[in-house]
């Protein structure tokens, strides 16, 4: 990989990946945590997760709870790969690899 992959270099995109990624495949994050995990108000997630729904990077799921609307993420196969070929181009210009 010459340049770094331009859908997670973005902070939020990244912190949004990296926090989903230790979750088992079938796991699925809410959204009101994930914007506590990264810091971030509720227009500016939900861009930036619109932003990796339509990369492929991630998964979202709406749905009621306990008659509420609950919105939850999680990462795709092809996010899982997308990260972890962005972690080995880290490693990479790091000199780590």
């Amino acid at each position: 990989m010459e340049q770094p992959d331009a859908i997670i270099h973005q902070p939020v995109r990244l912190k949004i990946v990296a926090a989903l990624r230790p979750l088992p495949a079938a796991e699925l994050l809410e959204f009101t945590r994930l914007r506590k995990i990264v810091n971030a108000t509720d227009g500016n997630l939900g861009a930036h997760i619109g932003t990796l729904e339509q990369s492929g990077y991630v998964e979202i799921v709406k749905d009621f709870f306990l008659k509420k609307p609950r919105t939850r993420v999680r990462l795709t196969k092809q996010g899982r790969r997308a990260f972890e070929a962005y972690i080995a181009y880290l490693k990479e210009i790091a000199g780590l690899e």
